[in-house]
C-alpha cells in the first residue's frame, strides 16, 4: 500500500513547476538588465544615428536606393516654442508628470487593441518613442515593448526632461529620410525650427504618429482634423 503523497511534498512539486515556467522570463530580463544601453551617456554626448534610422538606410539599401539621411542637430533653445508644446499635446500630454509610463494612456490603448482585436496602438509616452528610436527595432511584439519600457524608466532617471525632449525632438522621424526639427522645418517649410508659426508646429506634430504617410504641403482630412486638435490643446 503506498503512502499518500505529503503536502509538504506536493508543495515542492510546484514550486519546481512555477520555477521552470519562471525561468524564461526571468532569464530575458538578465539577459535585458546586462544589455541595457549606456543612456547616462546621453547627457552630455548628441546621438546622431539611431536604430530607427540604420534600419531606414539598410531598408532603401535592399531596394537598391542609396539615401542620406537628413538631420541637423540643434540646442532646444533653437526650437519653436509653439513645436515643443505642440509635440507635447500631441503626443504626449502628460510628460512633465510621469516617470517614463502614462498609465491611463496604456490603458486606454489596450481597449482599443482589443476591441480592433490589433496590436495598433502603444500608448507610447515621448520616453518610450526615444528608448524606441535610439535603440530597438518597430517591430510590435510584448518582448520588445518589455525591453522598451526598462530602457525608458532608465532615461527617465539618467536625464532631465529638458534633455530628453531635446535629444526627442532632433532625432524622430518626420518624413522620409528626414530626422530631427530643424531638418523637417527647412525640408517642408524652407525655415528653420526657431522659426515656425504655431500652425507650422501644430502641422508638424501632426505629422509623427505617421511621418512618412503625411505631408504638410498637401494636408489630407485626417491630417488637418489632427492638426486643429492640437491647435485647440495648445491654447
Amino acid at each position: 500500500m503506498t503512502k499518500p503523497k505529503s503536502k509538504r511534498s506536493r508543495f515542492g512539486r510546484i514550486l519546481l513547476v512555477l520555477f521552470f515556467l519562471s525561468l524564461p522570463s526571468g532569464m530575458f530580463a538578465f539577459y535585458w538588465l546586462v544589455t541595457l544601453p549606456d543612456v547616462a551617456v546621453l547627457a552630455k554626448t548628441n546621438p546622431y544615428s539611431t536604430a530607427l534610422i540604420r534600419s531606414r538606410v539598410a531598408e532603401a539599401s535592399r531596394q537598391g536606393k542609396a539615401v542620406r539621411p537628413r538631420q541637423r542637430w540643434v540646442p532646444l533653445s533653437h526650437i519653436s516654442p509653439f513645436l515643443r508644446r505642440a509635440v507635447i499635446v500631441g503626443e504626449d500630454a502628460s510628460f512633465y508628470s510621469h516617470e517614463g509610463f502614462d498609465w491611463d494612456g496604456i490603458k486606454n490603448a489596450a481597449i482599443s487593441n482589443i476591441r480592433s482585436g490589433k496590436l495598433r496602438r502603444g500608448g507610447s509616452t515621448i520616453t518610450q518613442q526615444l528608448a524606441k528610436n535610439l535603440y530597438l527595432s518597430s517591430n510590435k511584439t510584448l518582448a520588445r515593448k518589455m525591453h522598451e519600457a526598462m530602457i525608458a524608466r532608465t532615461i527617465e532617471h539618467r536625464l532631465t526632461k529638458k534633455r530628453i525632449l531635446e535629444i526627442y525632438l532632433n532625432i524622430v522621424e518626420w518624413g522620409h529620410h528626414v530626422y530631427g526639427a530643424e531638418a523637417a522645418a527647412l525640408h517642408h517649410f524652407g525655415k528653420s525650427a526657431f522659426e515656425l508659426t504655431r500652425e507650422e508646429a501644430a502641422l508638424l506634430a501632426a505629422m509623427l504618429p505617421s511621418p512618412r504617410e503625411y505631408d504638410p504641403l498637401h494636408i489630407n482630412e485626417n491630417l488637418r482634423k489632427r492638426q486643429l486638435h492640437i491647435l485647440e490643446y495648445m491654447k
